[in-house]
């Protein structure tokens, strides 16, 4: 199968260039379910040889299994990838299944370090704040961020979930290349308030979950279906009467997938690769999986061109999506604008 070169876009004023679409790598070792090492391998390399170059990752993914998984990658390709890890959300010794969030500059300093060790390499190409801790000030989070900057620990920053305020508040302090946050066909809460920010400072939007966790392509449509651990059996879209109304709102996305020979996961991916010029900034989005299948696919879709119809087709669906994307919101964006 031959596919045409993936186009290119930068993260940030003065990030790298990587390609419109990145790899999100946390399913294979976390939060998914069971998966398979040698699979997920070979889906690395064959993202790579389509031209997928940002490789998405975070210390609490695994407790820092992701990482871990990630370092003979990292070590085979160095200088023909970016990646990008987080830190935040703090494992307490004595709850394993819990996550605390934590901004604090030592916190930070021990974890860019794990960071490092783990990943086994020099430096952080593009270093999240993954969660937003109200109760320090984030311009003492991101004054330590760009401390790890100048030490050379980190190449660029970036932030996940924050809001708008938040974001310049940070950007005054050091330029964030890219910030981070769940964009979707049934996700558009960013559009309001934190895109036009983005826009104004110049920097890059990375969607994650751009398939909805797995929803938008019609893999499952409740949660029931989910294997024991899938970490989505827990969140509200996907349960009970929620499950069944937003199964529902997949109709015009199997309308447009079929005017185009296309899955329901490309025209979902094409929708939020055309945010980029919908909005006019950078928009890479990291859809994860652990298979080279899937990743042939989903890369496809960057060249796939949905008519102003068709994105009017699309258009209503947010709003009608049943169920928050967290049964808490407080620690997204949306809960706190």
């Amino acid at each position: 199968m031959t596919h045409a070169p993936l186009p290119t876009a930068r993260l940030g004023a003065h990030g790298p260039e990587v390609g419109v679409q990145g790899l999100g790598c946390m399913g294979m070792s976390f939060g998914y379910g069971p998966s398979d090492a040698q699979e997920s391998r070979a889906t690395l390399e064959r993202a790579l040889e389509l031209g997928v170059t940002l490789y998405d990752t975070a210390d609490a993914y695994g407790a820092g299994d992701n990482e871990r998984f990630l370092a003979p990658f990292l070590a085979a390709h160095r200088d023909e990838l970016v990646i990008a890890t987080k830190f935040a959300l703090s494992i307490p010794p004595d709850r394993p299944t819990e996550r605390v969030i934590r901004n604090d500059p030592p916190y930070i300093r021990q974890a860019v370090e794990a960071s490092l060790k783990r990943l086994e390499v020099d430096v952080i190409d593009l270093y999240y704040m993954h969660r937003r801790d109200v109760n320090v000030p984030i311009e003492e989070t991101v004054g330590v961020m760009a401390e790890l900057v100048r030490e050379g620990k980190v190449k660029h920053l970036g932030l996940s979930e924050v809001t708008a305020g938040e974001l310049r508040a940070a950007h005054a302090v050091h330029p964030i290349a890219a910030v981070q946050s769940e964009w979707s066909l049934f996700s558009r809460d960013i559009e309001a308030k934190v895109v036009p920010a983005a826009v104004e400072l110049g920097v890059a939007l990375v969607p994650y979950s751009p398939l909805g966790r797995g929803f938008l392509t019609g893999s499952f449509a409740r949660a029931e279906e989910l294997t024991e651990g899938d970490f989505r059996r827990q969140q509200p879209r996907f349960t009970g009467e929620n499950a069944a109304a937003n199964a529902a709102l997949l109709e015009p996305v199997r309308a447009v997938a079929a005017a185009h020979g296309a899955s329901l996961a490309q025209i979902a991916l094409a929708w939020v690769q055309q945010r980029a010029e919908a909005h006019g900034l950078p928009v890479i989005p990291i859809p994860g999986t652990r298979k080279p299948g899937r990743v042939e696919e989903n890369v496809t879709a960057a060249t796939i061109r949905l008519t102003e119809e068709e994105l009017g087709l699309l258009d209503p669906i947010a709003e009608q999506v049943a169920g928050g994307r967290y049964a808490d919101m407080t620690f997204t964006s949306a809960g706190r604008e």
